[in-house]
């Protein structure tokens, strides 16, 4: 049966929703004599919400596994991938508006159109069904985020943003690269004919596993998992914070859920073969993210070298090439969205004067000038540290448990030793909030709407830390793949 073309459009309503929106909003901003930040908020928003509107009913999709001739992908997973990346953009313009307000500079309208661009690349490349549209989507949400890291304007913001154009080339190469590879082996981009081929042998497995080799490094590079994480730090220490916390949420949920759809369908035939090289990524990332953490005397640097120790806890999840591997990267991002999302709209608001006080000692006795400040703080912390009762505590145990399912027991090994480095750091910035006298003066920001924002993810922290089964139910029927 031939899909109607409005059934045939209907997997990509959310992007172009996200796309039309933003190029109203640049036409605002271009035309308007005096562009007003709210009404850009309020668009934004509205364009997120009718993205959201179009996505649920793809939960009861009855159509064809791939629509747009093959190209999307239209499965219960991107459902659940476009809702995340969908929330994380909404959290981070409401960080954002409040960021740039409170500097007083210029309006900054051209934030908000950047965000849905890059939101929509990010939602395109986890449905993505075609190895040539994963690219392209790649390329639209790095272009944005390219533009947002160095949006203020400041030397250091200017620098972290070359840094990260220069090394996001290099990476997308290697993926183009990757993609090339993969059309000499199998005669094809398609994800599901990629598979198909491979698990026939009627393609080169040889030429494969060179398409596997670029491409992860190109995935390496956006997941900052080592040896591909060097300009982790000094991009999240650069770029404006919100934005920070926007890039650290969702270019990990996209990257590595479109991985996902790589390694479980592309080369599921080659998992023994693929396995090994997602081992080693993962124990050096948990390794060298956790250590050097310890070394850091700035906040954003020192979450920068935690996110890459958690990409490694993530392919840790993944190195169980089955629906429980799946199923438990899928919760940890979840989680790992909260949780970063939390801990950097904690650091806008102690850093009141824009990117100044983002030192440790910065943190000291800030339970005594702000307690609920130092509550949340010490909440996130707490998740990103695996204590229980949170959601980083099930996130842990849910990857350990895949990894141990599919006989990877040294690697869960080596994360729990990491998981116990990397206390330290964490319980470091608490021990200073708490049990030390605050040094010089502070000014944080007593703004009572980013607290109000900010609660959403504390308290879905703690829901999913004691009520797991509130979201795994839900993943466990997204985690089935259609190919």
């Amino acid at each position: 049966m031939i899909a109607t073309p409005k059934l045939e459009f209907a997997p990509i309503l959310p992007e172009l929703f996200l796309c039309g929106v933003a190029i109203i909003g640049l036409l605002y901003e271009a035309l308007a004599p005096r562009a007003e930040r709210l009404w850009h908020l309020a668009l934004a928003l509205a364009g997120l919400v009718a993205a959201a509107l179009a996505t649920f009913p793809l939960w009861h999709w009855q159509g064809d596994p791939t629509v747009m001739a093959g190209m999307v992908a239209a499965d219960r997973f991107s459902v659940v991938s476009r809702l995340v990346l969908l929330a994380i953009a909404a959290m981070g313009l409401l960080l954002g508006t409040h960021y740039f307000a409170r500097s007083g500079d210029e309006p900054r309208g051209e934030l908000y159109p950047l965000v849905l661009f890059a939101t929509a690349g990010m939602t395109l490349i986890t449905a993505a069904a075609d190895l040539i549209l994963m690219f392209l989507a790649l390329e639209i949400l790095s272009l944005a985020l390219y533009v947002l890291t160095g949006i203020t304007g400041r030397p250091a913001s200017n620098e972290a943003a070359m840094k990260y154009f220069l090394l996001g080339a290099f990476s997308s190469a290697f993926f183009l690269f990757g993609v090339a590879w993969a059309y000499g082996a199998t005669a094809t981009t398609s994800i599901t004919a990629v598979a198909n081929a491979l698990a026939g042998q009627t393609g080169s497995q040889a030429l494969a596993l060179m398409a596997f080799a670029f491409l992860v490094i190109g995935f390496g590079f956006k997941v900052a998992a080592v040896p591909f994480h060097m300009w982790t730090p000094d991009v999240y220490q650069g770029a404006p914070t919100p934005v920070t916390a926007f890039m650290s949420a969702a270019t990990k949920v996209a990257a590595f859920l479109a991985l996902i759809r790589v390694l479980d369908v592309a080369f599921q035939p080659l998992t023994w073969d693929w396995t090994p090289v997602v081992w080693v990524l993962a124990a050096l990332s948990v390794i060298v993210g956790s250590v050097l953490a310890i070394a850091q005397s700035d906040i954003k640097r020192m979450l920068a070298y935690s996110s890459i120790a958690h990409a490694g806890f993530i392919l840790t999840g993944l190195t169980a090439a089955d629906q429980t591997g799946i199923r438990s990267a899928m919760f940890y991002l979840v989680a790992y969205s909260l949780m970063t999302l939390g801990a950097f709209g904690v650091v806008m608001l102690v850093s009141a004067r824009g990117e100044e006080q983002t030192a440790l000692t910065s943190y000291a006795g800030l339970a005594k000038r702000s307690p609920l400040l130092a509550g949340l703080m010490t909440l996130f912390l707490l998740s990103l540290a695996g204590i229980p009762p949170t959601a980083g505590f099930v996130a842990k145990v849910g990857v350990f448990s895949a990894a141990i399912g599919a006989g990877h027991w040294p690697l869960a090994v080596i994360g729990v030793i990491s998981s116990v480095a990397a206390a330290f750091f964490y319980l470091r910035v608490i021990v200073l909030m708490y049990m030390q006298e605050p040094q010089g003066t502070h000014d944080e920001d007593r703004s009572v709407l980013p607290r109000v924002a900010l609660a959403i993810p504390a308290i879905l922290t703690l829901a999913f830390g004691i009520f797991p089964s509130l979201i795994l139910g839900i993943l466990e029927r997204a985690s089935i793949l259609r190919w």
